[in-house]
């Protein structure tokens, strides 16, 4: 039996904090039924990193579609900037405050994994980067992660299920103990390209007994043009100048006419190792960064009762909108004032020239989700296609 917990328990609101659990009880015995509306912000990121990507959003649907409640939510995969909402939910308090806690961690820990792939995708432009994380986690979660990941921007995953459910294929090498067992780097990689289909791009891990650079050469030389690449996975403790390294083995194997080959980098990777090594690598294996990346911490705050405007003390009351500039990507938080038009105080033009439109949207109501769910290569495009506006 794995310690996990169900979808069922997650939606009968056994994942809660107990002390919702006894609001709920006090509640319900004064028969205290308000309506409210509850927002969902991050007011600081990790690393004072000024940006998050919003994902969770499928998953929290999931869950409150099933309860009496509107919601407005901005699309998977936004890039949003802190102190904005990126979702308001609006229904009767006891219908949906038990499941506060399950809600931050669908999009807590979504939106983190996914921010630290936008990141590390940001730093390495056209270079590729594969989640290569799923060891790091329990398996249960996996899928979750990966998925996160990709749509984040990695260019792709490891693990088979994972792969499966986001419709890519797995993207890996080939492992030490492959190397291992069969005895030389060479024979292993001249095994490994004799089994398996052709389709598959044939990298060499060349750090498992001898120098790099040799290693390279070596592998370079069995396979010639059938090489792809070659990975290095070196531990911390024997990279020394890990760039220099790097640099003397594309100056080796390019001056023995094996210039294709490509060079893998996996371990110990986030965004600034990724900067710092752009120059002489040409794809990237990252794991730990991203699969067991510090949470967007989100906060569920109630911020109207009975439609009057009321919050706890440090919050900005009021039910919002978030326009954002369709050009330069600048964002404007004004009231929400349904009744008096969508631009109450706002122009419809930004300074720019471009187009303010609004980030909120219905999302759901009357327990049916308002559209449906875009596969995860288009969010992950959607996230590409902002990251330019964004500083690492």
């Amino acid at each position: 039996m794995f310690l996990t917990a169900s979808p069922e328990e997650i939606k009968q609101g056994k994942l809660t904090d107990i002390y919702f659990v006894r609001t709920m009880q006090v509640l319900k015995a004064k028969k205290i039924e308000r309506r409210v509306k509850a927002e969902f912000i991050a007011k600081r990121f990790p690393e004072d990193y000024g940006w998050g990507v919003l994902a969770g959003i499928e998953e929290a649907a999931q869950l409150l579609k099933d309860l009496k409640v509107r919601v407005r939510a901005m699309k998977e995969g936004t890039v949003f900037r802190a102190f904005e909402p990126v979702m308001e939910i609006e229904g009767r308090y006891t219908d949906f405050g038990l499941f506060e806690t399950s809600l931050l961690g669908l999009l807590c820990q979504a939106s983190g994994v996914a921010t630290k792939a936008a990141r590390c995708k940001k730093a390495a432009g056209e270079r590729r980067v594969i989640s290569f994380g799923a060891r790091r986690i329990h398996p249960i979660i996996a899928p979750m992660i990966e998925r996160n990941a990709f749509i984040g921007g990695c260019d792709g995953v490891s693990v088979v299920k994972n792969a499966e459910i986001i419709g890519e294929e797995p993207s890996g090498t080939m492992p030490h103990a492959l190397i291992l067992m069969v005895g030389d780097t060479v024979e292993a990689t001249k095994a490994f390209d004799e089994v398996i289909h052709p389709n598959i791009k044939r990298v060499s891990l060349i750090d498992t007994f001898n120098d790099e650079k040799i290693e390279a050469i070596r592998v370079a030389e069995a396979l010639g043009k059938k090489l792809f690449g070659i990975r290095l996975d070196t531990p911390s403790s024997r990279r020394g100048d890990f760039q220099k390294i790097i640099e003397e083995i594309r100056w080796e194997l390019s001056l023995r006419g094996f210039g294709h080959v490509k060079i893998y980098i996996s371990g110990g990777l986030d965004e600034r190792r990724i900067l710092a090594l752009n120059p002489v690598v040409d794809a990237y294996g990252v794991g730990t960064s991203i699969t067991n990346a510090r949470v967007i911490d989100f906060a569920m705050d109630i911020v109207e009762i009975d439609g009057k405007p009321l919050a706890k003390r440090g919050k900005m009351s009021g039910s919002k909108s978030v326009f954002r500039c369709s050009k330069c990507l600048q964002d404007k938080m004004i009231p929400f004032q349904q009744r008096r038009g969508p631009f109450p105080t706002l122009s419809k033009k930004c300074s720019c020239g471009g187009q303010f439109k609004e980030l909120l949207t219905p999302f759901i109501r009357n327990g049916k989700i308002l559209s449906d769910f875009p596969k995860p290569q288009a969010i992950r495009k959607y996230v590409l296609k902002q990251l330019p506006h964004f500083d690492l």
